[in-house]
């Protein structure tokens, strides 16, 4: 059965330990977002810190989520790298494996051209009949997926998704209005535009910090109250514009620490949030906490 690529998805941060993974606080911090209501996890993307963890570190990974996700949540896991051979060889690691799919992104640092692009995809695509879901983020790869390109994938249902964090309005909308892929906003700061704008959902660092509150804008845009929206998105906007004020997922892991749910460590190259950066999350984080939890079951 496919599973729906809509709603709020949270790309899972790793939590640490003197340089290892931390499996019990990762599955800890799962079954909170779970029980929180969080729509579906994804392993091992950036806000992860993917790019420093070895294959075996994020085989372990996985399954940890996975035993916590069991019937309750889907599962994506994240595939990068530019080398598209490697790419497609750790999908077969991982393929066994009870996934939703794979959350895929573009090859970062070589700067293939289009058909690069669309071949790159097909090829790791060809190597598992599980959902792909499209991963454009041009500020960290130094290529866009351009809206053709997508429009030119997504004629093979096997490609049903995409996260799209190019940074610019007009591309969601006009994968919207294109193709039949499910556009997810990977811009934390365009998701309300986004959700107007009939997206179907997010993949959302920020989200981790009361996904409750993310979830209940997702469907308050579903019910068309938009008034509320607004109003709850303008709450939760100082939290999302103080998780991308340093490197991600920096901001992220200090906020964490601070609701005592992992370590406030990081593998290099990067480095923990700095301390002014700290003192404003520790006020937008009390801010928030005035905010009554929400569940769907309080939905009018």
């Amino acid at each position: 059965m496919l599973t729906s690529l809509h709603g709020i998805w949270v790309p899972l941060a790793t939590p640490m330990h003197h340089g290892e993974i931390d499996l019990s606080r990762l599955q800890h911090l799962a079954s909170g977002l779970i029980k929180q209501g969080v729509h579906g996890l994804v392993v091992c993307g950036t806000t992860g810190e993917a790019p420093q963890l070895d294959l075996a570190e994020q085989g372990a990974a996985l399954a940890a989520v996975l035993e916590v996700a069991h019937k309750r949540c889907p599962v994506l896991m994240g595939i990068g790298g530019s080398d598209t051979y490697a790419a497609a060889s750790r999908v077969l690691q991982f393929d066994d494996m009870e996934l939703a799919g794979y959350l895929v992104s573009t090859p970062a640092y070589v700067r293939p051209s289009q058909e690069g692009l669309l071949r790159h995809f097909d090829t790791i695509a060809a190597s598992t009949g599980r959902p792909i879901v499209l991963y454009n983020v041009p500020a960290r790869t130094g290529v866009n997926l351009e809206l053709a390109t997508a429009a030119r994938l997504a004629r093979r249902p096997q490609f049903a998704a995409i996260k799209e964090a190019g940074g610019r309005l007009c591309q969601i909308t006009g994968l919207l209005e294109q193709t039949p892929l499910a556009v997810l906003c990977g811009d934390d700061a365009l998701l309300l535009s986004a959700l107007i704008s009939g997206g179907h959902g997010a993949i959302s660092a920020s989200a981790h910090i009361r996904v409750d509150l993310f979830v209940r804008l997702y469907e308050l845009v579903e019910e068309q109250r938009l008034p509320e929206a607004r109003e709850l998105f303008a709450r939760l906007l100082p939290l999302i514009q103080l998780m991308f004020s340093e490197p991600n997922p920096a901001p992220l892991k200090a906020a964490l620490a601070m609701q005592g749910l992992l370590r406030d460590e990081l593998r290099l190259p990067m480095t923990p949030a700095t301390n002014a950066c700290k003192a404003r999350i520790a006020t937008v984080l009390e801010a928030l906490d005035a905010i009554p939890v929400y569940t769907a079951a309080e939905a009018i």
